[in-house]
């Protein structure tokens, strides 16, 4: 029997109450598996709404890219939590939900009357899914954070960047988009578990734990070895030898590894270098990029530079069709930048970037979802709710009066976001 091409989570409903990235990514992703997401947003809006970043000379009601990144395909209700309509609102969402999915700190949800023992307590199927920062348990449980405060005490900076140079983060919100998937990853998970055993639960992670699993064979190589990595460079830490990026004579990059000796003659030959390749000391692939004998690793280590000058020898174009040439046995990836990325043929094959119609703008490539489906396809939504656009028809399906209605639509106030103490308060 062939099966309706929805996505995998459709028939599902979750109400997302979350701001910011790690939640709402996360409610973004399901909203593409298919599911009906309710964001809930106060009076004024998510303050994410209006969260721009550098270099934003769009029209007022182009939300912020943050925003844009991580609301996609959501219903938008907008009620005020506080008051008795609002909170009614919330116990008939609850009542019909299968998930709700928050970041804000447990203490704030529990005097919201958000809590989990009070919403799984008029709802024992319900998924129960929080995010915070550091973690649910210990004395920084309930500590406020941002993306670079958790990379910062995950222990990735300390691997990232020059030997002695001023310490660095990654230049993207790692911390945050992993706990988004890592938040999506335990919602799925107890889903499953509801289907097979019939009970609703909480789910907790943080941003701070899904950096530290993301790092799991650098930090457990730490741990066994009592040798803590430190930054390399364009190297990993923990692969010694050749492998890495290197610069080009016109200012491109790629990341590079050669594996057989014939092609590693011919890389030396090619980029001005061939004494190199013919120095006994490098050559087999083991004495270039040891994996099982480290007694080669400082020698490895010392072709780092001659292979840097071989890079710049030449341009980027000419090194790309030398490597094409060789791909049987030469890794290789030119470095792109985000440009580079919005109109890659590979990312667009595949529905990583994939057209949305941008408010204020109209049609950009945006980023679309990496996970694909061959019988219930998942699909990026490509549109994006105005700040309360659907209080009335949602109010309407949870069987609400006209009356009632029109109580909660007059409170809405565009242009009042949240504000900055509430989103902290939220982290």
């Amino acid at each position: 029997m062939a099966i309706e091409p929805h996505g995998p989570l459709s028939g599902v409903r979750v109400v997302e109450f979350a701001v910011a990235v790690q939640g709402p990514l996360a409610g973004g992703f399901l909203a593409d598996m298919g599911a009906d997401v309710i964001k809930v947003e106060p009076p004024g809006g998510d303050g994410n709404r209006w969260h721009t970043g550098v270099n934003w000379p769009l029209p007022k009601e182009t939300p912020g890219a943050q925003f844009l990144s991580v609301s996609h395909g959501k219903r938008s209700i907008s009620v005020d939590i506080h008051s008795d309509v609002g909170r009614e609102v919330m116990h008939r969402l609850i009542d019909r939900t299968d998930i709700f999915l928050s970041n804000f700190r447990e203490p704030s949800l529990e005097r919201m009357g958000m809590g989990y023992e009070a919403l799984s307590a008029r709802n024992p199927r319900l998924v129960y899914a929080i995010a915070n920062g550091f973690g649910h348990r210990g004395p920084d449980r309930d500590k406020r954070m941002t993306d670079q405060f958790a990379q910062s005490r995950s222990g990735i900076s300390s691997v990232t960047g020059d030997p002695g140079s001023a310490t660095v983060i990654p230049g993207a919100v790692i911390g945050d988009t992993g706990g988004a998937m890592g938040l999506a990853l335990g919602i799925m998970t107890a889903l499953a578990a509801r289907e097979l055993h019939g009970i609703g639960q909480k789910v907790q992670t943080s941003s701070y734990g899904i950096m530290v699993w993301m790092q799991a064979w650098e930090i457990n190589h730490s741990s066994v070895t009592g040798t803590t990595l430190r930054r390399d460079g364009p190297h990993h830490p923990n692969v010694p030898g050749i492998v890495g990026l290197y610069d080009t004579a016109d200012g491109g990059a790629f990341c590079v590894g050669i594996n057989s000796g014939e092609s590693w003659r011919e890389f030396c030959d090619f980029g001005g270098i061939p004494e190199v390749g013919a120095d006994p000391q490098w050559d087999s692939y083991d004495k270039r990029s040891p994996t099982t004998n480290f007694a080669h690793a400082e020698t490895a280590n010392e072709l780092r530079p001659h292979v840097a000058r071989a890079m710049r020898n030449r341009t980027s174009a000419e090194w790309e069709q030398f490597f094409d040439a060789h791909q049987e046995d030469i890794m290789y990836q030119r470095v792109l930048d985000y440009d580079d990325v919005l109109h890659d043929p590979q990312a667009l094959e595949n529905g990583y970037i994939v057209e949305k119609d941008v408010p204020g703008v109209g049609k950009r490539p945006m980023v679309g979802n990496p996970m694909q489906f061959n019988k219930t396809p998942a699909v990026a939504q490509p549109w994006y709710s105005a700040l309360g656009q659907h209080t009335a028809e949602i109010m309407g399906e949870l069987g609400f009066s006209a009356d009632e209605i029109a109580t909660i639509e007059a409170q809405k106030s565009p242009g009042q976001p949240m504000s900055r103490r509430g989103r902290e308060r939220a982290r």
